[in-house]
Order: structure tokens, then sequence, then C-alpha cells
């Protein structure tokens, strides 16, 4: 019995045929395994195998796929897979595309969730030396939060109860997909306010004071946005002081390790942001009326001292007026020495008047002697001298006459000449013209 003779396929035909079948067969599954030899090829795709007991199943992830599933991808993680069963014909094997990735239960979270932590303490984006200050009573608070959900409204509450301040909210998505990548851009974004405020068309938005990132209670899967690498790192980031309220009391995200100062819930977190209006009035007033008594009663104590203290000074008039009479006492006492001192002065110029008009020539010439002086002033002492001169000058006591030497002229006798007697001390007088005359001739 003759066959019908079978087609002869090539080996792209028959690889296309089988991926044609695999991927209508197994065009959406999901995948539950354990992810093991991960690798991310310069490509940006991701390319793993996903494993159980008994079983090995190549899988690639093409790069673009969301930040959850990328980070669902760690090394020995329990992970569900979605996507479809494809082949490479290059290799002749089949693989999975994945398309979504998530940790397989809380079992799985928890375990990316410290592995994650224990990633960033090893950083220090955890130590607390890198915790700045919370402003004491902040000018302008911002807020990233859900818009619509109650969180923004107990916030708010809270605040307009304690202490009013300006609220700016940047509203994002606090859960599902998306949700971390808004709310890292959010704290970014409020840091990238410059000090002196951003302009829009709606007006001016000033930089906050302080940052509150909050949301409300929920699941390890609802809260876990809050566990992503990107919203860690862009807190810890952040130059304005934050303030995290993710979750209730027993809630922990990895957001609470780098935050500066961390709230059980978003109404404590405005407690914590703001005191209390009346209360902080209360206690200024108190301060007030302290220090007014304090400075009361220091200036009763130092009126005390010091009335104390002029008890033991002396009368005040009496000191001025012993003072005064010293100083009358004194001038009369300065009178009377300038006085005296004038007349010591006169005394001693008198004196020493008397004493030069003795010593004057002129005194001389009372006494019945004559000044010689030559034709140019000079004064005449030797004989010889006035017979050189042509005309000589004689001073007396009451006037001066003119006198032409003659050739003839002779000395003066010895002084033996003049004695006569038995006495050597009695001369015989000269008459003035016999004096003269042995000098000069008459002019």
């Amino acid at each position: 019995m003759d066959t019908p003779e079978q087609p002869i396929l090539s080996v792209t035909e028959i690889s296309l045929s089988l991926k044609s079948c695999v991927e209508q067969v197994f065009g959406h599954i999901k995948v539950r395994g354990e992810v093991f030899g991960l690798k991310k090829a310069a490509s940006g795709h991701t390319y793993f195998s996903l494993k159980d007991a008994d079983s090995v199943l190549s899988a690639v992830c093409w790069r673009g796929r969301s930040l959850k599933t990328m980070n669902a991808l760690q090394e020995g993680l329990e992970v569900i897979c979605t996507g479809k069963l494809s082949t490479y014909p290059g290799r002749s094997n089949y693989q999975m595309i994945v398309e979504e990735a998530e940790p397989a239960g809380v079992g799985a979270l928890l375990k990316l969730l410290q592995e994650r932590k224990e990633k960033l303490e090893k950083e220090g984006l955890f130590d607390p030396k890198r915790k700045k200050p919370i402003p004491y009573l902040p000018n302008v608070i911002g807020v990233v939060t859900s818009p619509g959900g109650a969180v923004i409204r107990d916030i708010m509450h809270r605040l307009r109860d304690r202490f009013p301040r300006p609220v700016y909210l940047w509203p994002v998505l606090v859960q599902g997909e998306g949700a971390a990548d808004q709310i890292a851009a959010a704290i970014q974004g409020f840091n990238a306010i410059p000090p002196t405020g951003l302009q829009t068309p709606n007006g001016l938005i000033p930089r906050p004071d302080l940052l509150i990132v909050a949301r409300g209670g929920g699941s390890l899967e609802d809260l876990w946005c809050f566990n992503e690498e990107n919203v860690v790192r862009s807190a810890a980031a952040s130059d304005i002081p934050l303030i995290s309220a993710v979750g209730h009391e027993t809630d922990t995200t990895l957001i609470d390790y780098v935050s500066d100062l961390r709230s059980p819930t978003p109404t404590g977190a405005a407690e914590k942001a703001v005191p209390v209006r009346s209360e902080l009035m209360i206690q200024l007033q108190s301060n007030q009326t302290r220090l007014t008594d304090a400075l009361t009663r220091f200036a009763d104590e130092k009126k005390l001292m010091l009335t104390g203290l002029t008890r033991a000074l002396p009368n005040l008039s009496e000191v001025i007026e012993t003072f005064i009479q010293r100083l009358d006492d004194r001038s009369e006492r300065l009178e009377q020495a300038f006085s005296t001192y004038l007349n010591l002065i006169n005394a001693r110029f008198e004196t020493a008047s008397k004493l030069l008009k003795s010593y004057s020539y002129h005194s001389v010439l009372e006494r019945g002697f004559t000044l010689i002086s030559g034709s140019s002033g000079q004064i005449i002492d030797h004989s010889n001298d006035a017979r050189r001169e042509k005309r000589l000058t004689i001073s007396f006591s009451d006037g001066l006459v003119s006198a032409i030497p003659t050739s003839d002229s002779k000395p003066l006798p010895s002084e033996k000449e003049h004695h006569y007697g038995s006495s050597p001390n009695k001369r015989k007088p000269l008459s003035s013209t016999q004096t003269q005359g042995l000098l000069f001739d008459d002019l």
C-alpha cells in the first residue's frame, strides 16, 4: 500500500513551527519558582532560571520592565512570574519570557526586605549621625501623600488644632504600580525648590522647612513602595528634615530607618511637627511673669544694698563745703605767694639795675674821668694810638668834645712826680687845664 510522501522541512521551518505551537498553547502562564543564575546583559536584558526541587526553566526579562519586577528578581528569592512560553531556535530550547514578577508570598517579601535592609545598612544610610534635627516651629510644611485619602485630612486637622502652618501637598500614589517612583520624585521635587521659593503661574511656592511622608495602614504588599530603594535613597538624600509616618504603630518600612524622625501614625507626625500654640502662649506668659518678678527682686536687692552702702558714706554737702573751704584757703595763699614772688623779683631787678649802672662807664665819667675814642669809634687807651689819630672824641659826663692830637705831646709824668712833701700818699692836685694841656691843644 502506497503512503503519501512526507514534506521535507528545513531546520528553520521546524523551529518556527515549534515556536508557534508552544506560544499558542502557553501564551499566558504564571510560574512559581526560585530565581537562579541571575545575570544582566550589556543590552539591558536580564537572563535567569526558575527552579524547583526537580526542574529548571530558562527565563528572560526584556529591558524596560517595571521597577517592581526588576526588584523582585533577586538571586535565591521565590517569585511568581507572569508571561508566556516560547522557544529559542538558535539553541533548540524553550524559555519563559517574563513580563511581570513578584515575590511569592509574605515569606519571600520578608526575605527580600531583610536583604535590602542589610545592604542599605552597610552603606551607612541608617547611621543615626546622618539624622537632622526637626525644626521647633517650621514656617512651611510639605506633605507627600495621596490627595484623596484620610491621611491628609488628619494631618491638616491636627495642625489646625495645635499650631496652624502653611502646608503644601505633593499628591502621589501610595500603593501599587508607579507609587515608588512618584514618592521618590516628590521628595526630590521639594528639595529642588530654591531657598527663595519657586515662582509658578499660580504664585510663589516657598521651600518647606519640614517634609512629612505619610500613608495609612495596610499589608506588607500595600506598604511595599516605601521599601523600594529609590524611595529610601531619596529620603536619605533629603536636605529638608523628613518625618516618616507610614502605616500604624506595628508597621515598619525601610523609609523609617533613613527618616530624621519616625512617627507611628500620620496624626502623630503632625503632633511632632509643631508645638501646641495655646500651651506655648501659656509658657511664654509664665516665662514673662517669672522674668518680671526676677527683675523686680533684683532691682529691690540692689536698691537695698545701695541704701546700706550710702549709710557708711559721709554727708555729701559737708564734704563739698570742706573742699570749697580748702579751695578758698589755697586761693588766698596762692595770691599772697604770687604777690611776694613779684616783690622779690622787683627787688632783684632794682638791685641788678643799680649794679649794672655802677658798672657803666657813665658813672666813671661822673667821677671826673673821660673816655677817648678814635675817628672810627674805637676806644683809645694808649698815647701812641692817640698820636696816630687825626681827630679824637672826648666823652665827659655832660657831653662830647673833639680834639686834634699834636706831635709834641709828651707822656704824663710818673706817679712819683706827683708826690710832694714828706708824705708819699699826698698828691699835688692838678688843675684840669694843666692836665689837658699835656695831651691836647685847644681846638
